[in-house]
C-alpha cells in the first residue's frame, strides 16, 4: 500500500472545498492501493513526510507568497527530511486572487532544494472563484494517487 499525504491550508469555505476536492479525488473508488492522510500545515510535520510516498500541497496566495502555515510546515520539515526524501513525487495547487506566480516560485524554490520531483506542473486557481476549481483540484488529487498506485511516480 502506498501513502499520499495532502498538506493543505484551508482558511475559508472555498479553500476548504478545494482541500476536500483534493482528498475526494485521491480517495476515488477506483484507487484501491493508496491510503490518504489529509492534514493542515500546522498539524503536519517531518514524520508525516517520512511516512508518505507522495505529497500534495495546497496553499492560498498571501501577499504574493505561500501561506504562513505552509511556510511553517516547510521550516519545521526541511532539514529533517532533506536527505531521505529526495525524489518524493509532489504536486501543488494554489488558490490565488491575483496571478499566483510569486506563490508558485516560492514553493518551487523550496521543492527544488528538497530534491522533490513534480508529478505535474502546479495548478493555479486564479482570479474570482469558479466552480470548476473544485473539479481541477479533484482531478489533481486523483491523478497523483492513480500515478502512485500505478507505480509511475
Amino acid at each position: 500500500m502506498k501513502h499520499l499525504l495532502i498538506v493543505a491550508h484551508a482558511p475559508s469555505d472555498n479553500t476548504r472545498r478545494l482541500r476536500d476536492a483534493a482528498a475526494r479525488g485521491a480517495r476515488h473508488a477506483d484507487i484501491a492501493d493508496v491510503s490518504v492522510t489529509l492534514k493542515a500545515p500546522l498539524d503536519a510535520g517531518p514524520e508525516d513526510v517520512r511516512q508518505c510516498d507522495a505529497i500534495l500541497l495546497g496553499t492560498t496566495e498571501n501577499l504574493g507568497y505561500m501561506s504562513g502555515a505552509l511556510k511553517d510546515f516547510f521550516d519545521r520539515s526541511y532539514y529533517v527530511v532533506l536527505e531521505e526524501k529526495r525524489g518524493l513525487p509532489c504536486a501543488l495547487y494554489i488558490r490565488a486572487g491575483r496571478d499566483g506566480t510569486g506563490t508558485q516560485r516560492a514553493v518551487e524554490g523550496i521543492v527544488t532544494g528538497l530534491g522533490w520531483k513534480w508529478a505535474q506542473a502546479p495548478l493555479i486557481c486564479q482570479g474570482e472563484w469558479q466552480a470548476d476549481f473544485e473539479d481541477q483540484v479533484e482531478e489533481l488529487g486523483m491523478a497523483l494517487a492513480a500515478g502512485l498506485e500505478a507505480g509511475i511516480l
